[in-house]
């Protein structure tokens, strides 16, 4: 088929995600490799968001792709009750990249299901309703995950269901408050927190579920000694501590899990994306020990047809091995420092990039109209000129592929990027951001 037809079909057939069918135009694909993308024209892209920051090891890696085949040559599925040797091989290698206060998997099909189960385990385990969750959060489209979602994307849920409570993130960036220090900024933010967590009925609250790191909405990293304040608020009011880690795990901030960066042991995890690197899809939820204990003699209320599909499951345990052989841990922290680097040179150069924030090779650039007032370039949740839309375009006819969400630049590429290739394709974006000067009238 070539790339006219392929593009006809899509948009005659697909209804495509978050977009205005009528204005979508996608890119053909023919080819891909590493971290780069080919069209049927032989141009070629370098994929700055490992797609949805979930292809951390890059297209066509040759361990996983071989262990898909042989684990379809002796069977492609196997019901959740049966024990078979994928399934029960990886969820031991990941209880064993857990801390030590965790015991068990429950395996789903992506991230959104893996935050759904999640939220019903923690229900299910203290008997409380209430979940707390983040403004600026994305934890999935699914009606639960959706009302766990605190940004835009949940707005066509309303109104939401019951037991779901938002609470501010810790956007120091953003806060009209100047604090002293990071532990000051994480003390205010934790007091609120509990303040809150107080007038809901600490009694009826089940979990709190943060991102580690926020994705999406802009990758915003909290303060030191926020995440210990929140263990704190849990250990306090016998509340789940829920860490959503399905962007921020799997070695994307240098560490294999974001959490570990901040020296706290959740109650549960969620996980997807960087488990299979989208190979096959899967997604899942580890629990503790405490938790796992329960479901011993309580039912667990929680099913899946594909639940540890077998072939996701040889995929992740393909995954996991060469995270660990291809040293890919410390490829992470040489490249991200260099992209750390480019990335405060860009904030310099440019009157346009009110902050940077960078973790490993999980990374934002916010944009905005003005660097002392820090007014974004686009108002919150809305782009009526489609200015966002033009740099990504821009970006796009450079060969660097990327997605933007609100006034934020998400560069999140392959973890097999070299140190060379970030300083490559990091010009092509100083380049584009002086189009963005030029916008906001400082160029």
């Amino acid at each position: 088929m070539d790339a006219k037809t392929i593009v006809e079909y899509h948009k005659k057939y697909n209804l495509q995600s978050w977009s205005k069918q009528a204005s979508v135009n996608p890119l053909a694909i023919k080819d891909a490799e590493g971290i780069y993308l080919y069209d049927f024209d032989g141009n070629r892209y370098t994929d700055m968001s490992s797609q949805l920051v979930n292809l951390n090891v890059g297209h066509k890696n040759k361990e996983i792709i071989e262990a898909i085949k042989e684990q379809a040559s002796k069977y492609c599925y196997m019901a959740p009750s049966y024990a078979c040797e994928p399934r029960s091989t990886l969820a031991k290698m990941i209880v064993d990249l857990m801390p030590d206060n965790m015991a068990k998997v429950f395996f789903t099909n992506g991230g959104a299901d893996a935050n759904e189960n999640a939220v019903k385990i923690a229900r299910m385990y203290t008997g409380r309703q209430k979940v707390f969750s983040r403004y600026r959060s994305y934890h999935g489209s699914t009606y639960g995950a959706g009302n766990l979602t605190g940004e835009p994307r949940r707005y066509p849920l309303e109104p939401g269901a019951p037991g779901f409570i938002k609470f501010f993130d810790p956007y120091v960036y953003r806060e009209k408050i100047k604090f002293e220090s990071e532990k000051a900024a994480a003390d205010y933010y934790v007091s609120k927190l509990r303040e809150q967590v107080i007038y809901e009925g600490a009694d009826s609250v089940a979990a709190i579920v943060v991102e580690t790191i926020t994705g999406s909405n802009g990758v915003i990293i909290p303060p030191e000694g926020y995440l210990k304040g929140v263990r704190a608020i849990c250990d306090e009011f016998g509340i789940m501590m829920i860490c959503d880690e399905v962007m921020a795990g799997w070695g994307r901030t240098g560490k294999m899990f974001a959490f570990e960066n901040f020296g706290v042991k959740p109650d549960i995890v969620s996980f997807a994306k960087g488990v299979t690197c989208g190979y096959v899809q899967l997604g899942g939820v580890c629990v503790s020990k405490n938790i796992a204990a329960f479901f011993d003699d309580h039912l667990l209320s929680c099913g899946l047809t594909y639940s540890g599909h077998p072939l996701a499951c040889a995929a992740g345990v393909a995954c996991l091995n060469y995270y660990k052989n291809a040293n890919i841990l410390d490829n992470v922290n040489k490249s991200g420092k260099v992209l750390g680097e480019c990335l405060e040179e860009i904030k310099k150069n440019h009157p346009c990039v009110g902050d940077v924030r960078y973790i490993g090779l999980f990374s934002a650039v916010e944009l905005v109209k003005d660097k002392e007032t820090r007014e974004p370039l686009v108002p919150y949740g809305k782009d009526p000129d489609g200015i966002m839309g033009k740099l990504i375009g821009l970006l796009k006819q450079r060969g660097f592929m990327t997605y933007s969400h609100e006034n934020m630049i998400i560069i999140a590429p392959p973890l097999i990027i070299t140190e060379e290739q970030v300083k490559e394709e990091l010009k092509k974006l100083d380049e584009v951001l002086f189009t963005a000067d030029e916008i906001i009238g400082k160029r």
